[in-house]
Order: structure tokens, then sequence, then C-alpha cells
């Protein structure tokens, strides 16, 4: 046969076969040199159709280890420890980001560790400002899902388990200096912290399936309705079920030390406002101030030049911007319109029946004008029975201070 490029099974079938005729032939003859053309044609032909690809993790990891001369337990300090290894060498354990990266500096590639073409280890660039995180604290509150080890342990994995608990919201949620945010509280805060606590709150936002938030839904009338409810009894829960029928989320998680938060109004990546709240003053008055504010923001702010989330430590009174001037008057012009308050002329020192008839004639909890009173006056101890105050976190399941 002609030696040409080998196209179809068919071609490559009758060049194996004419090549199985001359194999044998000797070199720099007619014969000898059609066995040497057909032979780096019939390679070219397997290379394309049947492509050897790539050794798998395991095979890599064990080749390297005969090439290098190693031994199990001198995988330990790549791998972790020796029942790790062991499990990883048997194949019962998949590989992490954090063994792979130490697997790199032993020799093996990242694509075959990866098992892609061309792959890449993800920049590290999340995993040096996770490293700031309170890992131990999140470790106490459960928030690294399915993970039952040590804090020394966890700290090992950082990686993954950062990777597991960012979730849809991706590697670069973990970074403070990418999350265009406001925070309210003289600038006392830990900034890693805050960032965790914002990536819980939305992860928890995002395991909720709420109908589509339409934008300009809060508005005045909408914030009246929802006054309305703190009348009732059970009128945080109903708040709850209101914003939610609405497309907003509304969620409840403690604030981490050394951030001082009471309340918070972010967004999601598909553009739905989340209201999240602390507890950390579990009263009512506090509860529809805080969560009115952040409605405030939601309503006039979020996603306005740019800023996606607003933080607020509400007993930061000084120093407030434009944006925080704006959410506390909208709050509290809802909750008790202006010249109603002046109306009643309300103080410290009104009999408690005032206040109640007060919030009666206006139909809202008698918490809000008792908490404004205390707020104004900054007399923090008149009022105590109106104010509900121990009723929240058990109402929404949050625990601690």
């Amino acid at each position: 046969m002609k030696p040409k490029i080998i196209k179809t099974e068919a071609e490559y079938e009758q060049a194996l076969a004419r090549l199985d005729v001359i194999f044998d032939a000797d070199p720099d003859t007619p014969d000898g040199d059609e066995a040497e053309l057909l032979t780096a044609l019939i390679e070219m032909y397997e290379e394309k159709v049947y492509p050897m690809g790539m050794p798998s993790p395991l095979e890599a990891i064990k080749f390297r280890m005969e090439q290098a001369g190693l031994k199990a337990k001198d995988l330990i300090p790549y791998i972790g420890s020796a029942s790790k290894v062991s499990e990883v060498l048997a194949g019962k354990r998949a590989l992490s980001l954090t063994m792979m990266r130490n697997l790199v500096k032993l020799g093996i590639p990242a694509e075959v560790l990866l098992q892609e073409e061309g792959a890449k280890l993800p920049s590290d660039a999340a995993l040096q400002q996770g490293k700031h995180f309170p890992v131990a604290e999140m470790l106490k509150r459960g928030w690294f899902t399915h993970f039952q080890g040590t804090v020394a342990e966890a700290k090992s994995q950082l990686e993954d388990l950062l990777n597991l608990f960012v979730g849809k919201l991706g590697p670069n949620a973990l970074i403070p200096a990418l999350n265009r945010q406001h925070v309210r509280n003289g600038g006392n805060h830990d900034e890693h912290a805050l960032t965790a606590w914002r990536i819980r709150v939305a992860t928890l936002a995002l395991r909720e399936s709420l109908p589509a938030y339409k934008p300009g839904t809060v508005n005045a009338d909408f914030l009246k309705e929802l006054a309305r409810l703190s009348y009732l009894a059970d009128g945080p829960k109903l708040a709850k079920e209101f914003l939610n029928k609405s497309g907003i989320h509304l969620i409840f998680e403690r604030h981490l030390p050394k951030t001082h938060l009471d309340g918070a109004a972010l967004k999601l990546p598909d553009g739905s406002p989340v209201v999240a709240l602390t507890l950390r003053h579990d009263r009512l008055d506090n509860f529809w101030f805080t969560l009115f504010h952040e409605l405030a923001h939601v309503a006039l702010h979020l996603d306005k030049d740019g800023v996606e989330a607003f933080f607020d430590d509400l007993t930061e009174g000084s120093k407030k911007d434009k944006c925080e001037k704006e959410a506390d008057k909208l709050a509290s012009e809802t909750l008790i319109p202006e010249a109603e308050w002046k109306a009643a002329k309300l103080t410290k020192k009104s009999p408690p029946g005032a206040v109640l008839a007060f919030a009666q004639s206006l139909r809202i909890s008698p918490a809000i004008p008792a908490g404004r009173v205390r707020y104004e006056s900054k007399s923090y101890t008149v009022f105590k029975p109106l104010i509900g105050g121990g009723k929240l976190r058990p109402m929404f399941g949050v625990q601690g201070n």
C-alpha cells in the first residue's frame, strides 16, 4: 500500500496489516523505509483516536513514591495523619485541596490531581484571608457542616472547610476587601469576623425558597402594614412570614465576638434582599426598630452606589453618615409618625398606662413607644415591663448572648 495520513478505522486496520508483513524488513531498504513511515503514521492516528489519558491521582502518588523511594510514613507531611495516608493509598479517601497543594510540592502535577488537562489549583488568596477567621468559634457553633474534628484539625484542612462554608457564594466572599459594604460602629470591629458572619447569614438565606423579590416592594405602605403586626402577640413571627412572602429573607444569627452587631441588610447574588438580626438585645423595642432600620436600607440604599451590604451597631449613635440618618428617620417615622409623637408628649415620668394607651391608639406594640422614651431620655430602667425582654431568642431558637 502507498503510505498516507490515516483518517479512518479501515485505513488503520489496513496499515496494521501491511506493517505486520514488512515489520522485519532491513533498515535502509524500500520495505524498511515503508515500515518506519507506517509506524509513525499509525502512532499519529492512535494518539488522536486512542489517547492514553492521564493517570489517576492514586496512580500518580504511587508512581512518585516508587520513583523517589518513599514509604507511606513519608507522605504524612503532605497528606496528614498516618490514618489519612492509609485511607488515601487504599482509595478510601478523596484528596482535599489542602492535600493537593502539598502533593504538588512533591512533584505531582496539579492537572493530574484535579483530573483535568491544563487545570491549576485555585489561588490561595481566599485561604490566606480565611486564616484570620474565628475558626474556633465557627466550629463551636456548628458552621462547618458535617465536620466533627478538633480546632487543630479544622485549621489543618481549613481550605476545604471554607470552600464548603462559602458554598454558592464562591471563594471571593472570603476576602473582606472585595465585599462592598458599609459598617456603622465607629470602625470598632473585626473585619474577618464580620465577613464570616456575612457568609453565614447569606448561606442560611440561600437555603430558603422564597418568591422572587420585586424592587420597590419596600415602600411606605408596605412598612406601615408591617408595623401593625407589632400589635399582635406573635408579631415577630408574623413579620418573618410577611417578609418571606414578599421575597425578603429574615435571618436570625448571633453576632460573632468583636463585631458588635444589631442587624444587617444585604443582598444575595440573585439580587434578593436579606435582613439579618442578631437579637443581641433580646427586647421587642430593639427588634422592631432594628428590623425597620434595615428595611429602610433595603428601600433607600441597598445596591445603590455599589453598596451591597449594611452592618449596624445601633448603639453607635455618633458620627452617623447620611445613609444612617436617612434609615433612622424612615424607621422612626414609620413606627411612630413624628406629629403623633410630639402630640403624645410621653416622657420617662409618664405612667405606663399612658404609654399603653398611646400604643393602642396607633395599634402598635407598647414596646415601641416605651423603647423610644428610654432611648431619648437615656433612662434605660423605666418601662421595663413594657419592652418585652427575653421573648425573642426562644421564639426564633437563637442561643447565647
